[in-house]
């Protein structure tokens, strides 16, 4: 794995040196990111934190930042409120900051999605001076097809273009969503959201997962910004990490951001899933080198 960094125009001389000490350390000094998705507090409310098969654990929100404290991640992307919460008992973890949010309470069907800003780049580094913590990079949110897509396109540009202003990692999670969006192709959805995203100059974009195939088409249209795919409803480990192998040894791409398969288990497990999922993007290593650790 190659981890030459590509340095965006954007980015101010004198802060080339934070963009890179940032990327180098969620990325392990690879070009590949393992992302521990952890902004479902408000997309999902509680349903994805108490329930049958969520471990008792799930429901208390410090068990996230135990996780990411103890576990092998890149980074812990959540929003800046629950960050203001518990990150500074958590100072060792790098954080990616998730700037907006909408609940799931309206479906989509009765009205569609828009997702704005909650908080903004100057909020962000001054809680990141005031505290001194791993704030490595921000996330936000683009619903490609629905009404207010134009929004929050505009809104997005502009986040990362001010992030790379200081250095950050901009990531942008983008699934295409709206009443007026046809069933089409999977693949050629997936690289529009891949294609967006260079164009708005992303770091990182993260896209809910097609097949193998597929994803190759999605990968070339990101161009120099960097696929992760979405680790989705809870599975059995060993079944997540075949699919994980397939997207990056197959698909191309360049990891993962993954929550639930990690949080809804207590804590030993999660620890485990962390470290199965880090071998596999972090050290090329194979599901079934991978797997060990889900039995240690």
């Amino acid at each position: 794995m190659s981890n030459k960094i590509i340095i965006p125009a954007d980015i101010p001389a004198q802060v080339e040196s934070i963009f890179t000490e940032n990327y180098h350390a969620i990325t392990h000094n690879t070009d590949r990111l393992f992302l521990f998705s952890c902004d479902q507090k408000i997309e999902h409310l509680n349903s994805d934190f108490y329930g049958q098969n969520i471990h008792y654990d799930a429901q208390f929100p410090e068990h996230l930042f135990k996780i990411a404290a103890q576990g092998r991640i890149g980074a812990m992307a959540t929003h800046l409120g629950l960050m203001t919460r518990y990150a500074k008992h958590y100072p060792q973890v790098n954080y990616i900051v998730k700037l907006n949010a909408t609940t799931n309470l309206i479906p989509t069907i009765k009205k569609d999605p828009i997702s704005t800003a909650l908080w903004h780049i100057e909020h962000v580094m001054h809680f990141k001076q005031l505290t001194g913590l791993n704030i490595r990079g921000i996330g936000y949110t683009i619903y490609l097809g629905s009404e207010y897509e134009s929004a929050m396109l505009s809104q997005a540009a502009q986040t990362i273009y001010a992030a790379h202003q200081h250095g950050l990692i901009a990531m942008l999670w983008i699934y295409p969503r709206g009443q007026h969006i046809a069933q089409g192709d999977p693949a050629q959805l997936a690289a529009g959201a891949t294609g967006v995203a260079n164009s708005l100059g992303a770091d990182f974009v993260k896209i809910k997962p097609v097949d193998p195939e597929n994803l190759k088409i999605a990968v070339a249209a990101a161009g120099n910004t960097r696929v992760i795919c979405a680790g989705g409803k809870q599975k059995d480990p060993t079944s997540y990490l075949q699919e994980l192998y397939e997207q990056i040894h197959t698909g191309g791409t360049a990891g993962c951001a993954v929550g639930r398969n990690i949080f809804q288990h207590g804590l030993p497990q999660a620890l485990a899933i962390t470290e199965a999922i880090s071998e596999i993007v972090y050290d090329n290593k194979t599901v079934a080198e991978a797997t060990k650790q889900l039995k240690k």
